[in-house]
């Protein structure tokens, strides 16, 4: 008390040192004692605009317009776009992508690789829970890849894990063998892991048709809370909330509600009327007609590369490199995507996508002819014609090009096939027309998939064909290119055969160390693009609109579109300014 009294008689006795001035000073005082306190309000104002940090918050409804129907929110069978992008939100797999392309740990806690690089062994983190509360153990993986590997259930991802041993230590460690060492495999550790108590006791030929495939219980970062049905039984949405003991950080979006549409159209209009946040599913486009003061529309590369594969082992002018050439120089890349693909792709001249290694690639300088930004229409014509007179090919009077090769008169004349679809069908007459105007006669036929795929490629029956290879985000292109996969079940359609290139892409698949590997990959474009076996044309990639509210992670080196979703913890709606000490460093736990 007495402390107290002592402070009351020095704030008394400051006043009545006040009331015993004259006016003038009494002025001056209080002049003084407000400009102090303004003072330090502005100090303390400046002070904390120069400190204070805004942090994401949790809370917020993010709506997600997808294209299709749900049928298989099940990471072992997802096909569509509609399965695949639930499936990454419900499943966590033992590795995901960070928001750097980088491949880091999910569920496992550790992974280590022999030296011959044969050999994983993982270990599993002890606290992963599934979304009913059962813990995830070594026997939910093992019991997940040994449904991949059933040749009875069909499986999309039979393919990446056929000759793969996968064995249990105990609870959780792993060990998981492959024939031959093969770096890019590791991109198949990201596969959701399904909960074995829940599938184990189904025949295999039930499971495509158990509700567990629509009512999907996982450890990724959202669990599914509620579904809305239409009359005929079929998923309108669902709606997920966070899953409190995700692998990551809990999410900060309270609420992801994922619509289910028809058609671009119907998602077009429910942009712009406000009734969802987002769409992967937009053509490039149709989303040039999104409001752009409400929404952000991002185009990501995917890994997949589009081209013309060429047999040279039926057509002897395809195997002259003049030829191969002229047919690459005078298609423009720039006009093909922006006016017949409607921006719906990014122009390459080489096997590798762009943005997907870190090492530059000296292609586009080294070989000058693939330029393509600033040359003309006309130039591109001189160019490609002048290739053919330097291969010794002479024009003859009906327009065509024609050489002696082995005693035989040959006129170029290509048989290109493609697949019957309106992207394909669209870009080959842009492709022929471009080959016309320099007088190389072509004639297009166009397949159903399936037979395209059984008839014409698997017994290499074409000389040139319009087709798409997806070389996965661990760049994987041996399957495409070395010349132990020239025949099927093999993929390199081209027949390609180079004895430096198959040595290049036997160290490419064993190599670890990044740097090295992706340095092994630009010597290896390079002798494509000095061979030109096919002439490529474009890359994929996906639009993503999303509203200019929503804060997403960074988007780099995605394998498919549903791969956005791999950071969506640090996705937030709300924030909240704060000092630092009161930073929370619990991650959201």
């Amino acid at each position: 008390m007495k402390s107290d009294d002592n402070k009351l008689n020095l704030i008394d006795r400051y006043f009545a040192f006040i009331d015993r001035r004259g006016i003038f000073d009494k002025l001056l005082f209080y002049i003084a004692t407000i400009a102090f306190a303004i003072a330090s309000f502005q100090l303390i104002l400046t002070v904390n605009a120069e400190y204070i940090v805004t942090e994401p918050a949790r809370g917020g409804v993010l709506v997600e317009g997808i294209i299709g129907t749900p049928r298989f929110v099940n990471p072992v069978l997802a096909i569509t776009q509609a399965d695949m992008d639930t499936a990454s939100l419900v499943f966590s797999g033992l590795m995901r992508i960070d928001e750097k392309g980088n491949l880091v740990p999910d569920v496992a806690e550790s992974i280590q690789i022999s030296e011959d690089g044969t050999t994983y062994n993982v270990q599993i983190r002890r606290d992963i829970l599934f979304h009913d509360g059962n813990p995830l153990t070594a026997s939910d993986f093992a019991f997940t890849i040994a449904l991949i590997q059933d040749p009875d259930l069909k499986s999309p991802l039979r393919g990446e894990w056929n000759d793969v041993d996968v064995e249990i230590i105990n609870d959780y460690e792993i060990q998981i063998t492959l024939d031959e060492p093969h770096v890019p495999f590791m991109e198949n550790l990201t596969v959701g892991i399904l909960q074995r108590a829940l599938w184990s006791e189904l025949p295999i030929e039930q499971i495509p048709f158990s509700h567990h495939n629509t009512e999907s219980i996982g450890t990724g970062p959202y669990q599914i809370s509620d579904s809305l049905r239409s009359s005929s039984g079929l998923i309108k949405a669902f709606r997920l909330t966070p899953h409190p003991y995700s692998p990551q950080a809990r999410a900060k979006i309270s609420t992801i509600v994922l619509q289910f549409y028809q058609n671009e159209n119907e998602i077009l209009k429910a942009l712009n009327d406000k009734k969802i946040s987002s769409s992967p599913s937009l053509s490039a486009k149709v989303a040039t007609n999104v409001n752009t003061d409400h929404y952000d529309i991002i185009k990501h590369p995917l890994p997949r590369t589009f081209g013309i594969f060429l047999n040279q082992n039926r057509s002897a002018s395809l195997r002259d490199q003049s030829v191969r050439r002229a047919l690459s120089e005078v298609i423009d890349r720039n006009i093909l995507v922006e006016k017949i693909l409607h921006s719906n792709g990014i122009p390459i001249h080489s096997p590798i996508p762009p943005d997907f290694l870190a090492v530059e690639s000296p292609s586009l300088t080294e070989y000058p002819e693939t330029k393509t930004s600033t040359t003309t229409t006309e130039n591109r014509q001189d160019i490609a014609s002048q290739h053919l007179r330097n291969g010794g090919w002479s024009k003859t009077e009906d327009n065509t090009w024609k050489k002696e090769i082995d005693e035989q008169d040959v006129e170029i004349h290509i048989s290109l096939v493609t697949a019957n679809n309106p992207m394909f069908e669209a870009v080959a007459s842009y492709i022929a027309e471009q080959w016309e105007s320099i007088g190389i006669k072509v004639t297009i036929t166009q397949y159903e998939e399936a037979d395209l795929v059984q008839s014409i490629l698997r017994p290499r029956d074409f000389e040139a064909v319009l087709y798409g290879a997806d070389i996965k985000r661990g760049i994987d292109l041996y399957p495409f290119w070395h010349s132990s996969q020239k025949s099927d079940p093999g993929l390199n359609i081209a027949q390609y055969t180079n004895i430096d290139a198959d040595s290049l892409l036997e160290k490419i698949g064993t190599q670890t160390d990044t740097s090295d590997r992706e340095k092994m990959i630009r010597e290896f474009e390079q002798l494509i693009i000095t061979e030109l076996p096919a002439i490529f044309l474009f890359a994929a990639t996906f639009t993503h609109v999303i509203d200019k509210d929503i804060h997403t992670s960074d988007f780099r080196r995605l394998g498919k579109p549903s791969d956005r979703f791999a950071n969506i913890h640090e996705w937030h709606v709300n924030s909240k300014r704060v000092w630092p000490i009161f930073i929370d460093t619990e991650n959201y736990r």
